[in-house]
């Protein structure tokens, strides 16, 4: 990690009608950071997610994603960045490999780079007896790991992660975590949303949100130190009891 700014925030916020749902929020993410972005329902974390992925325009404020702005240059932001969601987005009737070969293809890899780098990707997830067989009779644990690999597969500056690890078992969750050390290792920056504290503790900075606003933002370490809290399951109890709103 190093002192580049793969992300700048500065003063954001988003409103719909008279509600704001992110409020003047400003922080920095350094190249290969993994940067922890927190908050209970209706924190806010999801809509500034939206905006630095280019997919909604602030009301205010400024920011960039990979040397790009958010308000002129969201396409070029699309094509620098990688977005895995909670959700399973790959595509259940396509095999491992189609799979794979239809994202790479989306970001105009050449057939060169993803014949390659699709043998490394199914060698490294283990999945060679895999790779002919359709998605869906994959273990959920397997298709998350294989939507983070798809989801760097054209190698980005930074993969936004929406809470990529919901549903999935402990072991298999630090599995996972595994595959984000490796990206970061490589100058990723990895942005995370997650719900459980415990993976808070894996990244670099840990930024939580309360009702539209930074409440704070630091190292576990020094929140827990902070907060007087032995985990960051308790820090984020005493931060979240503050917030005012719970819908989404």
């Amino acid at each position: 990690m190093n002192d580049v700014k793969a992300i700048t925030v500065d003063h954001l916020t988003k409103k719909f009608g008279n509600f704001t749902a992110v409020d003047n929020i400003s922080f920095e993410v350094k190249k290969g950071e993994i940067f922890g972005f927190l908050g209970a329902n209706g924190a806010g974390k999801t809509t500034a997610m939206r905006m630095l992925c280019g997919l909604s325009i602030p009301s205010s404020g400024n920011a960039t994603v990979a040397g790009f702005d958010v308000y002129h240059q969201t396409e070029k932001i699309k094509k620098n960045i990688g977005y895995m969601s909670q959700k399973f987005s790959l595509y259940e009737d396509l095999t491992v490999k189609e799979n794979i070969r239809f994202y790479a293809g989306i970001y105009g890899k050449s057939n060169e780079f993803i014949k390659n780098k699709t043998g490394v990707v199914i060698k490294d997830l283990h999945l060679e007896k895999e790779a002919n067989k359709l998605v869906k009779s994959l273990p959920l644990g397997w298709k998350q790991k294989l939507a983070f690999s798809v989801a760097i597969f054209h190698e980005p500056e930074i993969v936004f992660l929406d809470e990529p690890t919901g549903g999935v078992d402990p072991v298999t969750r630090r599995e996972f975590w595994n595959l984000i050390y490796e990206a970061a290792a490589t100058g990723i920056t990895v942005f995370v949303t997650t719900h459980y504290m415990d993976e808070a503790e894996y990244c670099n900075r840990v930024c939580i949100m309360v009702d539209g606003r930074i409440d704070a933002m630091d190292t576990p370490q020094q929140l827990k130190k902070a907060c007087d809290a032995a985990s960051m399951d308790e820090v984020f109890l005493k931060l979240a009891r503050k917030a005012l709103r719970s819908d989404t």
